[in-house]
């Protein structure tokens, strides 16, 4: 037996301790022990940028619900979070990642989510909660730092300039209509 980083095999070799951590990581792609780095800072961003425009189904309230304040649900925010994680690991998967995300995670948690007997279901009122088939789920933005992304620290404050007819680039004047769609995240190498 030899002494962990002695050469008792006189092979001219010395056992070098390894990081098993990163190794790993490397194997799977990813950048250290952390692994790969999120594509979407948080639960909010994936549904704002990139859910709520490719799941587009007609929302009537009677045979599917959604409720544009989806934030105020704590089922919805469990279950919207694991769909996150589980696209964020399964984009890293070049080959079937995106089919097993749709089969095994989108299609069961979106059926459940907006289901009339689901955690929406009170949500049923108003035009707020509906859209037309093609259009994208409808959204409104949670209380700001509700969900905190790992680099708001790092990242300056912005604030939102006073709403107003006068101010030309105000919230409110921004022209409303139809989003190009979501942002397209890079494909896995």
């Amino acid at each position: 037996m030899s002494d962990w980083g002695h050469d008792n095999c006189n092979d001219g070799i010395e056992a070098q301790p390894i990081d098993v951590d990163a190794a790993a990581a490397a194997a799977e792609g990813g950048d250290g022990p952390t692994g790969p780095s999120l594509y979407y800072g948080s639960v909010d961003e994936f549904v704002r940028e990139y859910l709520r425009f490719v799941y587009r189904r007609r929302v009537d309230g009677r045979h599917r619900c959604w409720a544009w304040e989806w934030w105020r649900y704590e089922e919805a925010i469990i279950r919207l979070e694991a769909l996150w994680r589980a696209w964020e690991h399964l984009r890293l998967d070049p080959s079937i990642g995106m089919s097993v995300w749709w089969r095994d995670h989108a299609d069961h948690h979106m059926t459940v989510l907006m289901d009339p007997d689901g955690p929406f279901a009170d949500a049923i009122d108003g035009e707020t909660n509906t859209c037309k088939r093609g259009e994208p789920l409808p959204y409104v933005p949670p209380p700001e730092g509700m969900f905190p992304t790992p680099d708001d620290a790092a990242r300056p404050t912005r604030r939102r300039p006073a709403r107003s007819p006068d101010n030309p680039k105000s919230h409110s004047a921004r022209p409303r209509g139809r989003r190009r769609g979501p942002r397209r995240p890079p494909v896995a190498a």
